[in-house]
Parts: C-alpha cells; sequence; structure tokens
C-alpha cells in the first residue's frame, strides 16, 4: 500500500537564520526541501500553508469573475474593455503565482502593471486626456515594475548585515509602484470629497480599496500581531496571512469599481469616448501590452 511521508517540520533554531521571520518561532519547512516535500508541505500544518491557500483559492474566484464578465463584455471587439481585459489577464495569475511562491519559495510579480492599464483608462482625470502623464502612464508604469523588480531582488543581499535597510528596500519596491499606480485615483478620490460629489458604488469600491491597500502596508510593516505574542501565531493569524486576505479584498473591490462606472470629477455635457482614449494612450495591438505584463518578473526568497 502507498503511504505518503509529509515532511519534517523544524523551529527557528534549526534553520538558517536568513530564514528567520520576526515572532514566527516554529512550523519551519526545511529550506532544501524537494518540490514534492514543498507540494505535501501545503496539506500539513506549516507557517506557510495558510498563506498558499489564501492565494491559491481566490485565484479561482478571479478566474469565475474573469469568465462572468468575458460573457457579457465584448473583449474582442470593444477597445472600452482592453484595459479591463488587460487588468483580469494579470490578476488572475498574480493571487496563483504568489500561492506558488509560497510553495516554492519565490515569486512572481505582475500586479501593479495591470492596475496602471485600468487606472490609466478608467479612472484618468478628464482634464489629463491626452496629456504628458496620461500619454506616458502605462509606459513608465513598466519602468517602474522593472526597477521594484531588481530592488526587491537587491534587498535579498543586506538581509543579514543590515536587515534595517533591507526592509526599507523591500517596502520601497512594493510602496512607490502603489503610489505610482494610484494617483489618478487619488485626485479622483480627493476631488471628489472637497466638492461632495455623488456617492456611488464605484466611489465606495475604490475607497475600500485604498483600505484595504494601506491595511496590508501596514501587516507588511509592523509584523503584527505576532511581534506582540511570539510563537502564538506561527501557524495561524500571523501578519503575513493577514496581508493576504487584505490583499485580496482589496483586488475584489478594485476589480469591481471599474464595471460600477467611475464618473468624471466635472461634469461635461459630451464625455470623451474611452475608446479614443484607449487607442491614444496604447497604440498597438493590446497582445503587446500583455507580453510586455508578463515578461516583468522577479524573485522574492
Amino acid at each position: 500500500m502507498l503511504t505518503i511521508k509529509l515532511p519534517q517540520i523544524f523551529r527557528v533554531h534549526q534553520v538558517p537564520r536568513i530564514f528567520w521571520e520576526d515572532g514566527i518561532m516554529s512550523g519551519y519547512r526545511h529550506p532544501k526541501s524537494s518540490a514534492l516535500d514543498c507540494v505535501l508541505s501545503s496539506f500539513q500544518m506549516t507557517n506557510e500553508t495558510v498563506n498558499i491557500w489564501t492565494h491559491f483559492l481566490p485565484t479561482w474566484y478571479f478566474v469565475w469573475r474573469f469568465l462572468v464578465l468575458s460573457s457579457s463584455l465584448d473583449f474582442c471587439r470593444e477597445p472600452h474593455h482592453w484595459p479591463l481585459l488587460i487588468y483580469l489577464l494579470l490578476v488572475c495569475p498574480y493571487p496563483f503565482a504568489s500561492s506558488c511562491a509560497h510553495t516554492f519559495s519565490s515569486m512572481s510579480a505582475l500586479y501593479s502593471l495591470g492596475c496602471a492599464f485600468a487606472y490609466g483608462a478608467y479612472a484618468m482625470p478628464d482634464h489629463w486626456l491626452s496629456g504628458v502623464l496620461h500619454r506616458y502612464f502605462v509606459p513608465v508604469a513598466a519602468f517602474n515594475s522593472f526597477v521594484c523588480t531588481g530592488l526587491s531582488c537587491y534587498s535579498r543581499f543586506p538581509e543579514l548585515e543590515r536587515p534595517q535597510l533591507s526592509k526599507a528596500l523591500r517596502m520601497a519596491a512594493f510602496m512607490y509602484p502603489f503610489l505610482y499606480d494610484n494617483i489618478p485615483l487619488f485626485y479622483r478620490l480627493l476631488f471628489c470629497f472637497w466638492s461632495s460629489c455623488a456617492w456611488n458604488e464605484a466611489v465606495a469600491g475604490y475607497c475600500y480599496h485604498l483600505l484595504f491597500a494601506l491595511l496590508t502596508g501596514f501587516l507588511f510593516a509592523s509584523h503584527l500581531p505576532e511581534r506582540l505574542a511570539p510563537g502564538r501565531f506561527d501557524y495561524i493569524g500571523h501578519s503575513h496571512q493577514l496581508f493576504h486576505i487584505c490583499a485580496m479584498l482589496g483586488t475584489h473591490f478594485q476589480l469591481e469599481a471599474p464595471n460600477q462606472g467611475l464618473g468624471p470629477p466635472n461634469p461635461r455635457p459630451k464625455p470623451r469616448p474611452v475608446s479614443q482614449q484607449v487607442q491614444h494612450s496604447y497604440p498597438g495591438d493590446p497582445c503587446l501590452s500583455v507580453c510586455l505584463c508578463v515578461i516583468v518578473t522577479a524573485q522574492q526568497g
């Protein structure tokens, strides 16, 4: 009879220091686990198990939303929907890539560039259209992705000698593309609050997205609650698991907000068709843009 032996789990002092996590005292896998051991470990309780499943399961939710939207929107022939299509093509694999990252200790970063496509088309203020920022918004986001990928990789080198510098570099690699991608959204929401515009579902969705984005950043930087009670949250409830949950909820609201239609900050007698905005800002075949996004990958140990 075939029997499967689950991999051994280690305490913090049994693994090299570079693998230690703040406040996590147990549940570590062997640093040189085989691919089979990594897969098997996702079915036993380690400090990575919940991390794996909190991104693996949402992957299929986003795939389902993609299929639902594909049945109701004409992605092939309507340029208005191309940025949303590109966003969906990146949102679907990014949690799966993260799940694989926690399974095999690597990561692929595609998400922020997809946000730039969506926000550049659907959240850009009307009087910014055809301006310098609108024209170069996505190319700069692509450049940012390459720079922040390199920064995230480099942050691993000083991790033992200068852990604070390593942490700061990694935070910058995540925060900078987030702040840049959300420039149009920040402006739209601030203008909406200042001018007391109508509160609709799109505005609410973007506000919820930003709330969960701030929570993910706070959890990533603070390592709470495990720093307050080391060993208590090794398997369930530590900051990276909460980080995953907040990230998925934020992505959900970010996906739904464009479908509600974020209106312009100022009423116009005749809005410019978004298809013209898309064709002006992202010339050429959108498949080329997708290919550009796919090659922007990074490893984070």
